[in-house]
């Protein structure tokens, strides 16, 4: 098969390696890729959000199946776009994929459906949202409604924090995505992320991750898009997949399929537990990144064919084989990430780096110039491992990452920390 994969970040590089691997992977195009990418697949001068360019495209290029990577494609109907054209296509259709654009969307779909979630408020208006936020007191969770690239959410310790927040998001600061706001109760407990394949009817777990948001050890600091990650989780017990499945991701599934708009991709659920009982925080509608990198490290080849089944409606049949393994991805950012910080520095040291089924190092915000590899974005590697345990897996990566010659990159050291104390 001729396969197109749409993005360029990290996620689609362990996307990327995890296709090559599957032997019904005949070509492998991604778009625009990076330079990581490049090294393993051919890569596409595309704009990916020009979804009458990308049908062309795969059309001209003979493509038998496009995999979508980043969110924002998705939510302005490409999938839509590719299926009518009748191209095989994973993702979710537009309808669909405001389970992640719009938060008070999510919100109405759990309403609906009884799944557990925060107390909110939805609001057009500042004041409005002020108001809310003083009645409810702090620590509040504050949310821009749409896209904001993983960053438009700010956990407000303190009144002042949340009304500054509410004026920087009605303000302009994350653009259109705060032209409205979603203001929610702030949740206790333990975050972890679940995976799950979705054809339209069928659901299918394939895995559990834990992420590191804030960008300095012990969880301090700005939020970012994610400073590394694991899998699997093992607050996600067993038995609590099963209550998130049966009480949260099912009946949101049906109810998408109610409404004319049924889920086809993979939707990752992130969820707060406390005392046994998961919370929905929020829904995405593509992998996680740098979560993908941890399941695609550990799913291998199968994954392929996984997706493929959920594109087809074939997730009835389908079946994940997991070893008893983990994952664990460390996350080397540009300094000054996530603010302000310069590019173009030159990365050493990556052709001495072990690059196998247990050790990769996935580009994220990369660029090839003169022969060498530079840093071209806020979150540049991802150097991941597998292992027996979890301490295994950290020992590997972390060693890995004591090998490249990057001084104007930096990364935390702790990931995974909550398990591995």
């Amino acid at each position: 098969m001729n396969i197109l994969i749409l993005g360029g970040g990290g996620r689609e590089h362990s996307l990327a390696w995890a296709v090559l691997q599957n032997p019904k992977c005949d070509r492998l195009i991604v778009a625009p890729g990076n330079a990581g990418i490049a090294a393993i697949a051919e890569c596409a001068s595309l704009d990916i959000m020009d979804a009458g360019a990308v049908v062309t495209f795969a059309e001209e290029e003979s493509v038998d199946f496009v995999i979508i990577g980043p969110e924002a494609p998705l939510a302005a109907g490409v999938a839509d776009r590719l299926r009518e054209a009748g191209i095989l296509t994973f993702g979710p259709s537009a309808a669909a994929a405001q389970l992640e654009a719009s938060k008070s969307f999510t919100k109405e779909i759990c309403a609906a459906s009884n799944a557990p979630t925060a107390a909110y408020g939805h609001f057009t208006d500042a004041a409005a949202a002020r108001e809310y936020a003083s009645a409810q007191g702090a620590p509040i969770v504050i949310k821009a409604d749409g896209l904001a690239a993983g960053k438009g959410v700010i956990i407000a310790e303190t009144l002042d924090e949340a009304h500054a927040a509410i004026d920087d998001m009605f303000g302009g600061a994350f653009g259109g995505a705060g032209a409205e706001v979603v203001i929610e109760e702030f949740m206790t407990g333990e975050e972890a992320s679940l995976f799950v394949l979705c054809d339209g009817t069928n659901i299918l777990s394939i895995g559990s991750a834990q992420d590191h948001k804030r960008v300095g050890e012990g969880d301090t600091g700005p939020n970012t898009g994610g400073m590394g990650a694991y899998s699997p989780a093992p607050v996600l017990t067993p038995q609590i997949e099963a209550i998130a499945m049966d009480r949260i991701v099912r009946p949101c599934v049906d109810e998408m399929a109610k409404r004319g708009a049924p889920f086809q991709g993979v939707l990752y659920a992130g969820l707060m537990i406390e005392d046994g009982q998961p919370r929905l925080v929020e829904y995405n509608v593509r992998f996680g990144d740098p979560e993908c990198q941890v399941l695609m490290m550990r799913l291998g080849a199968q994954a392929f064919d996984l997706m493929h089944a959920a594109a087809e409606g074939r997730l009835d049949g389908a079946q994940v084989n997991w070893g008893d393994d983990h994952a664990l991805t460390v996350v080397m950012a540009a300094k000054g990430y996530p603010g302000a910080y310069t590019k173009g520095s030159v990365i050493s040291g990556l052709s001495e780096c072990p690059a196998d089924s247990f050790n990769m190092v996935f580009h994220a915000g990369t660029s090839a110039k003169d022969g060498k590899i530079t840093a071209s974005g806020g979150r540049v590697l991802n150097v991941t491992a597998r292992g027996a345990s979890l301490r295994e897996a950290a020992d590997s990566a972390y060693g890995t990452v004591d090998r490249i010659d990057w001084p104007d990159g930096f990364c935390r050291r702790d990931i995974g920390w909550r398990a591995l104390s």
